[in-house]
């Protein structure tokens, strides 16, 4: 049994490869800082995406992209404003916020989730 961060990296790594199939390119994964973490900042195109990466086995508790709560999303924005601040973006650049559902084996890409 791995254990949940092992388990986090381990889907992390699967959804930044699933990204960069769909033409993303992936920058930070893992970002942490003062405000929270983000799972993957990417390219897609124009847009500076921070990307959330839930995963379930099954679908008992529902659809792992119903995880990102209010609260997560916050935590997520606040982080998100830090890596804008800290790495110099201009206040125009434009930014999304995506979220990757992986349930089982099935990968799900939420564009603009919140």
């Amino acid at each position: 049994m791995m254990n949940k961060r092992k388990t986090g990296s381990h889907y992390e790594e699967q959804a930044a490869a699933f990204l960069e199939e769909q033409g993303y390119r992936v920058l930070e994964k893992n970002y942490r800082c003062p405000g929270g973490e983000i799972d993957l900042i990417a390219r897609d195109g124009d847009y500076l995406v921070f990307a959330e990466v839930k995963y379930r086995s099954s679908q008992a508790r529902g659809w792992p992209e119903e995880a990102v709560n209010p609260e997560k999303q916050q935590r997520i924005r606040r982080a998100a404003r830090f890596y804008l601040y800290r790495n110099r973006y201009g206040e125009d650049t434009p930014c999304r916020f995506d979220v990757v559902g992986i349930l089982g084996e099935r990968v799900r890409l939420i564009r603009n989730a919140f």
